[in-house]
């Protein structure tokens, strides 16, 4: 019985918990979706070129994917709180430095401002590992049957930043160009003191782990360890193809819509908002109960291919009534989407023990990153060289690979392995 108190009272602040878990990944969502679709208009006064803007727009993901497993090892050699707690103060320095160098006077044709708006992305970069703790910390709370609902936190986290991000970025660059860098700093400030004052430590002393050593921590060789692991290999590589895929067309999207229908941000943002709407309800509220019923193996394949029937539809619009076909085809997507992520995690966390979620989780984010950072120029080439609607075909042939990569994984009742 005394073996068990220390976790029954770990898990007693839940609310609390749930709420700087909460804040923790809507910041780190919110931060990036803020930025991202105003680089182009932030750059303008410095370097208004598309190199530099997928240079600027890569470094992000490239630093996050650098050093997410350090972070997700400390936040099993240390505790998920000081962890977090410092990667969230890492995003106010990245942003208020990103805001304060928009906001200062610039002689011309100064390498200054860009200088420092590198290292604010990447230090904002760095400082993106926050969402793996932040996922550690919801598996820490949980028990391995309810992993998939409490994920979908992350989605509901995500969609309400992708909505958020967009919009607010919009209304306020109107008032002021580097208006909406203060308000993310302010909203990170915020985050930070939440954290501070209310998250409790969740990943108990005795289950603490070592840390490893130096060459274990470069990304490249936990990602090849965690890919040739025979039970979650096959799932962490689905993960890191699914991303690749989903942020490789979705980086065009907007693009293809300006050129084939000649829409302008209003319809864009629409389509939008659509996705994160429907990723939110069903991350939120229906993942949970879809779970009990169905189990996370089955459900990540009817998303799957949930998936590929939106990416394929988007291309095969045609001019007469294309608003609604496009934004019925992004519902699907977005659907599809939603049962996708917190389902995949689910299967590769439930699959570990308590002691090794912070550093798998980091793997997961990692994987992910990288992700982030090939999917978009891939993506971007393929648009250039092959056409426009190349880059959805390609999207679907590797999300096809990912069903088959799922489908030889599935969730027997009592596997569970120690990482």
């Amino acid at each position: 019985m005394s073996l068990l108190r220390p976790l029954v009272d770990l898990q007693r602040p839940r609310i609390p918990t749930l709420l700087s878990a909460f804040l923790t990944l809507l910041n780190d969502r919110l931060s990036e979706s803020i930025v991202f679709p105003l680089l182009p208009f932030l750059l303008a006064q410095f370097a208004p070129n598309g190199r530099t803007l997928g240079l600027l727009a890569g470094s992000y993901a490239l630093s996050q994917f650098l050093v997410t497993p350090l972070i997700g090892a400390l936040s099993d050699r240390y505790g998920r709180r000081p962890v977090i707690a410092i990667c969230v103060g890492g995003s106010v320095v990245g942003l208020g430095l990103f805001a304060l160098t928009l906001s200062l006077p610039w002689p011309e044709a100064s390498l200054w401002p860009l200088i420092l708006l590198f290292s604010a992305r990447v230090i904002d970069g760095i400082s993106g590992g926050t969402a793996a703790t932040a996922s550690a910390v919801l598996a820490d709370i949980s028990s391995p049957e309810q992993r998939a609902r409490t994920f979908g936190l992350i989605g509901v986290a995500f969609g309400l930043g992708f909505i958020l991000g967009p919009f607010l970025g919009g209304q306020l660059a109107q008032i002021a160009v580097p208006l909406p860098l203060w308000v993310a700093t302010g909203f990170a400030c915020l985050n930070l003191g939440v954290v501070l004052t209310l998250l409790p430590e969740t990943h108990p002393v005795e289950q603490r782990q070592n840390l490893p050593k130096r060459r274990d921590l470069n990304p490249f060789r936990r990602i090849g360890q965690v890919l040739i692991n025979p039970s979650v290999g096959r799932l962490c590589g689905a993960f890191f193809l699914f991303f690749l895929a989903f942020n490789g067309f979705t980086a065009i999207l907007v693009l293809y819509f300006k050129q084939r229908f000649d829409w302008g941000p209003e319809l864009a943002t629409t389509a939008f908002l659509v996705v994160g709407v429907v990723a939110t309800v069903v991350q939120g509220g229906l993942i949970g109960p879809l779970v009990q019923r169905f189990g996370e193996w089955k459900l990540t394949l009817f998303g799957l291919g949930l998936v590929i029937a939106g990416c394929l539809l988007i291309p095969a619009v045609g001019a007469a009534d294309r608003a609604p076909a496009i934004f019925c085809s992004v519902g699907i997507l977005a659907l599809g989407t939603g049962l996708v992520t917190p389902s995949l995690r689910s299967l590769v966390s439930r699959r570990l023990s308590s002691e090794g979620q912070g550093t798998a989780l980091g793997s997961l984010q990692a994987l992910q990153s990288l992700g982030s950072f090939l999917g978009p120029p891939i993506a971007g080439i393929s648009y250039d060289l092959l056409g426009p609607t190349s880059p959805f075909v390609l999207a679907a042939s590797l999300l096809v690979i990912v069903i088959a990569l799922v489908a030889r994984s599935p969730l027997t009742k009592n596997l569970q392995l120690s990482t």
